[in-house]
């Protein structure tokens, strides 16, 4: 199956779709919503989206950058009905491959517990105990992008 993996404009079509994604995947399920101030501070990041050749959203994630050359991940959500198809860690490839032509040197994230084991198989590793953020057990996790600069 053919996927597209793109960069998408702040307050475009695709990111208000994308938004209704990250709602339906990682906030309903907690009973959370998103404040206007919360989105708002989303224009200065990076967005990124996967989609079938339909044009049919599959995915997406956004990276903040932070100081020295290094980017959180935030928000990654796949359609569950298009969970395990490689989609996720395409689109994941996909930012990386972004983020070392930017000359980043690393990605952070804090990833939910159930999701540890897929970034592991993407190299990231842990780093430090398990803490709890939006109610739910997260662990810090990090990637080295350009150990050489």
């Amino acid at each position: 199956m053919p996927i597209l993996f793109s960069t998408i404009d702040y307050a475009s079509p695709e990111y208000d779709e994308c938004l209704a994604l990250r709602y339906r995947v990682l906030r309903a399920p907690l009973g959370l919503d998103y404040t206007e101030a919360q989105i708002a501070e989303e224009w200065e990041h990076h967005h990124f989206a996967a989609f079938l050749e339909s044009g049919e959203l599959a995915a997406y994630l956004m990276l903040e950058m932070l100081p020295q050359r290094v980017a959180k991940m935030r928000q990654v959500a796949v359609k569950p009905e298009l969970q395990s198809m490689g989609i996720g860690s395409g689109l994941v490839r996909f930012s990386e491959e972004w983020s070392k032509q930017q000359g980043l040197l690393s990605i952070v994230m804090h990833a939910r517990k159930e999701a540890v084991p897929f970034y592991e198989r993407m190299g990231y590793e842990v780093r430090g105990k398990e803490f709890l953020e939006v109610g739910i057990p997260h662990f810090k996790m990090e990637k080295t992008l350009n150990p050489k600069n």
